[in-house]
């Protein structure tokens, strides 16, 4: 079997297409909530400060073609202040826009549906727990939706010794993730409580 991400390469720029669209078919769907044109900014914005944290600081990782970065620690910060639906749009389409501009297109789609399920899960989370520690919960979740993702996806295109060896990785990645998105967005929403009802 050949490298799978390779396969999915070719796909990457419709993917990242239909989850605009599909986006945007929900904001209609919802446009009430989004009747708030902040909303429709943020999850702009956002979405491309996660893909460039994304692709600021690259280390490829050779058994798979994937790569070390930094992109949790927007996506958690994001999905932290904004909540679900912009941490889920940020989270997806903002880190599988990284892998693009990085060179590594075959992993966008993997990217979108693991990415934008922690941003999700991390918003909604963060949204109903209170406190610094409800931060930390939230992101603890996300971070293990993530690193659980990841993993069985390589499992299945790469077999377990290489899955297994990206784990620390993957949560390298998700406890600097916890750690910057926490601290952001307690000292944003200390700063700027409004926030809270802007989204």
């Amino acid at each position: 079997m050949g490298d799978p991400t390779e396969a999915l390469a070719p796909f990457a720029p419709y993917v990242i297409a239909t989850a605009i669209i599909i986006f945007g078919v929900y904001a209609f769907i919802i446009r009430k909530k989004f009747a708030n044109p902040v909303v429709i900014a943020m999850s702009g914005i956002t979405a491309a400060l996660v893909a460039v944290a994304t692709s600021v600081i690259k280390i490829t990782i050779p058994t798979t073609g994937g790569y070390l970065n930094f992109g949790d620690t927007m996506v958690m910060f994001t999905a932290m202040t904004f909540g679900p639906v912009i941490g889920a749009f940020a989270g997806g389409v903002g880190s599988a826009l990284g892998d693009v501009i990085v060179g590594a297109p075959g992993w966008a789609p993997v990217t979108l549906v693991v990415k934008g399920l922690e941003g999700l899960a991390i918003g909604y989370l963060a949204k109903r727990l209170k406190g610094t520690g409800g931060l930390i919960v939230a992101g603890a979740v996300g971070g293990l939706i993530m690193v659980a993702g990841y993993f069985f996806f390589e499992l299945y295109a790469f077999g377990f010794s290489i899955a297994y060896s990206e784990i620390p990785v993957n949560l390298l990645q998700a406890v600097t993730g916890i750690i910057v998105g926490t601290g952001l967005t307690t000292a944003i929403k200390r700063r700027y409580p409004e926030l809270e009802d802007l989204v």
